[in-house]
């Protein structure tokens, strides 16, 4: 990591390999999340194969929600400024429309109905519940809530004044820290009206004040090229305060009857809240370094693999919902089936995707 293009305003710095090979493994992450609660870990999917609680699934979810939707916020927010600048505001909002506005709609009212069919309706029923539910004008935000905040994101970006075009350093380690702390007050904050869990109109904002300040981070990443010249020292002392933070959480709720970490200002609900930002600090940093430190040798594969990542991600719900009801139908042990549906639901996603982007009117969309 140098400074080389740290004084080049975004819309000159070339995009990284290693932006691509990142967004490609926070794809996975995503199936890999779903599954895990597919299997037993908390939280809300489309399908169960258990409604058994599985307390290691349960914990990777955890630390997987500190960071992963954060990140693909960052990155979207480091990217944003390029496309800003080139485009212009109009042109701009004009493309956030058509690439997280049409998916948002497309799977609302179509595949999200389709999903929830596959989840629940008898095999033999299922393309015709589908059909009612969508008849109905059923409407399924699903995960696709990622691209509808984003587009509010992109809103507020463009209409939002940038305060001139110099390059700042890089932020030292403490403002860093200063960050995730203040996070998790935000969110805590944010918890006393909207609980962990309580979904607004699809979205579940006891999340949104990692979401906000990491797209805001990544804004000011994006236009001063800080991600291309972090510091080696201030990540590794991140990825040591990740360490740190990570048995924090179970301790402290294990250390307590039916501890209340939803809302409130209980013990639980404060740790859970300040425990997030942090370990995210730690997996952000982990993630780069990993990404960064990789040479470029797959430059072309990993240039495919980001490329069909957002197809991937629209059109893994229904995969995987369907992939693993047939695993869960044929008695196939979750130790199994986690891994099988992980793999086949990225396969066939990636795919699917690959096919849609043959065409030029699609492409623009996936």
């Amino acid at each position: 990591m140098t400074d080389e293009g740290a004084d080049k305003p975004a819309s000159a710095r070339p995009r990284a390999v290693w932006i691509d090979r990142l967004r490609m493994v926070l794809t996975l992450l995503v199936i890999l999340h779903h599954a895990a609660i597919t299997h037993g870990a908390s939280g809300s999917w489309f399908f169960r194969a258990t409604e058994a609680t599985n307390l290691p699934l349960t914990f990777l979810a955890a630390v997987n929600q500190a960071f992963f939707m954060g990140l693909l916020f960052l990155i979207s927010g480091a990217l944003a400024p390029v496309s800003l600048e080139r485009k212009g505001a109009t042109a701009f909002l004009g493309d956030r429309a058509i690439r997280l506005g049409v998916p948002v709609l497309v799977f609302g009212f179509l595949i999200g109905p389709l999903t929830v069919a596959l989840a629940s309706a008898p095999v033999g029923e299922i393309l015709a519940d589908t059909a009612a539910r969508i008849l109905r004008g059923s409407f399924i935000l699903g995960p696709l809530w990622f691209p509808a905040a984003l587009l509010v994101f992109s809103v507020v970006l463009a209409v939002w004044p940038a305060h001139g075009v110099a390059v700042g350093p890089v932020p030292p380690f403490a403002e860093w820290l200063a960050i995730a702390f203040g996070t998790g007050l935000a969110a805590l904050l944010i918890r006393q009206a909207v609980p962990v869990g309580f979904t607004v109109a699809g979205f579940q904002l006891g999340y949104f004040a990692s979401y906000v300040v990491l797209f805001a981070v990544g804004v000011r990443a994006g236009r001063n090229g800080w991600l291309d010249r972090l510091p080696p020292r201030s990540l590794r002392l991140a990825m040591a305060v990740g360490l740190v933070a990570l048995p924090i959480l179970p301790v402290a709720l294990l250390s307590t009857d039916a501890p209340r970490f939803e809302t409130g200002l209980s013990p639980a609900a404060v740790v859970y809240a300040l425990w997030e930002p942090l370990v995210a600090l730690g997996a952000v940093a982990a993630l780069t370094c990993w990404s960064q430190r990789r040479d470029n040798r797959a430059a072309a594969f990993w240039a495919w693999a980001s490329e069909n990542s957002y197809g991937a991600f629209i059109l893994h719900a229904p995969i995987l919902v369907a992939v693993s009801r047939a695993l869960d139908a044929v008695g196939t042990p979750g130790a199994a089936a986690l891994p099988i549906s992980v793999a086949a639901t990225a396969t066939i996603a990636s795919g699917m995707a690959a096919g849609l982007r043959r065409s030029a009117l699609l492409r623009r969309v996936v």
